[in-house]
């Protein structure tokens, strides 16, 4: 394929993605965060790759824009890697989320592009995690691709970026991930404090 014709046909996808993504979803996450923002609970934001830079990103934003207390493990590359050498890369999250003390005035966001599947051995530090954050009953959201993986079965609200090309599920997943999180704290119910070029006059 021609890049030229590449070009075309990513952006004829990304039309596709967002008139087939689920609004509902993207409701329902929201109104979860709302809870979460207003008893004063606290957000940690799980990925891999790719996803752990929107999660560092999508922090910056749910603390200084909605006024959330959030927190990504990635964000602390000297603790993350003292856990997977100590522990292992599958609990790396969940011994994290322990040590942080996740309870049920808390929420787990997902990124990631499957979601995570034990079975396959896919993300099994995602679903550890999210396992315990059932048994502590923390809200548990995400934004993924695919079909949502473990993520999307055990999800208060899962937005799902439709895989419309086999060929780029990775960088629109993780694409859209950042459109949706940016939706999700820029809105009228999520937004507590003014962003700065939107103020500017």
């Amino acid at each position: 394929m021609e890049q030229e014709d590449y070009i075309k046909t990513y952006f004829k996808d990304c039309v596709e993605i967002i008139d087939r993504i689920d609004r509902e979803q993207i409701t329902k996450t929201s109104g979860i965060l709302k809870k979460i923002q207003l008893r004063q609970g606290r957000l940690f934001i799980l990925g891999v790759g790719g996803s752990a830079g929107n999660a560092s990103h999508a922090v910056n934003d749910f603390r200084k824009i909605a006024g959330i207390e959030s927190y990504a493990p990635t964000d602390n590359v000297s603790e993350l890697t003292a856990r997977v050498n100590d522990d292992g890369w599958e609990t790396v999250f969940v011994n994290w989320l322990k040590g942080s003390r996740l309870n049920s005035k808390d929420g787990i966001l997902v990124f990631s592009v499957g979601g995570g599947n034990a079975e396959k051995n896919v993300s099994v530090n995602l679903v550890k995690a999210l396992q315990y954050a059932k048994d502590v009953g923390a809200s548990i959201m995400g934004i993924v691709g695919r079909d949502g993986g473990y993520t999307a079965k055990v999800a208060d609200a899962c937005v799902i970026i439709p895989p419309v090309n086999n060929e780029t599920v990775t960088p629109q997943t993780e694409a859209f991930q950042a459109i949706v999180w940016h939706l999700l704290v820029s809105s009228p119910d999520m937004k507590k404090y003014e962003m700065k070029w939107e103020s500017t006059k």
